[in-house]
């Protein structure tokens, strides 16, 4: 794999960022996210995945690791950060890296929002930085193919 490939999966509700609580989330649409990074990193290939269904996200990661065509993933997982096992299984079951962002700080927020079940199979974790959250994401996983 020449090109460095990132799959940048979204989960419940991110596909009303802009309209949802735009205090806490910002203005940026998802599509303004995905456009952004497109430009922001133009020497990477991107796949944009969101859904609003845990198993479809399960389905991607697995996907994603049988077809051996991605070197890391951005996960912002929404509400399911808070309580997916499943999706932390899915995580320590595949060997992609995967880099947990958050658009607002979770550790500032309302209690249940502190707890992430799904950090300690995430190789880093980002949050409080808005959309630029995803930005540093992906120079996190730069940086991880560099070491390689």
């Amino acid at each position: 794999m020449d090109i460095l490939s990132i799959l940048v999966l979204n989960g419940p509700n991110l596909s009303r960022l802009g309209k949802r609580e735009p205090e806490i989330y910002g203005n940026h649409t998802l599509d303004d996210i995905n456009r952004e990074l497109t430009e922001a990193f133009p020497g990477i290939s991107f796949d944009f995945f969101q859904s609003e269904e845990e198993g479809e996200l399960l389905e991607k990661l697995f996907h994603c690791e049988d077809q051996g065509n991605c070197n890391g993933v951005i996960l912002n997982a929404g509400a399911l950060t808070h309580y997916s096992i499943a999706l932390r299984d899915a995580i320590g079951a595949i060997s992609i890296p995967v880099i947990e962002v958050h658009l607002s700080n979770i550790y500032a927020r309302e209690e249940f929002r502190r707890t992430s079940v799904i950090s300690e199979v995430c190789s880093g974790v980002i949050s409080g930085f808005g959309a630029n959250s995803y930005h540093l994401g992906v120079r996190g996983l730069i940086g991880m193919q560099e070491l390689k």
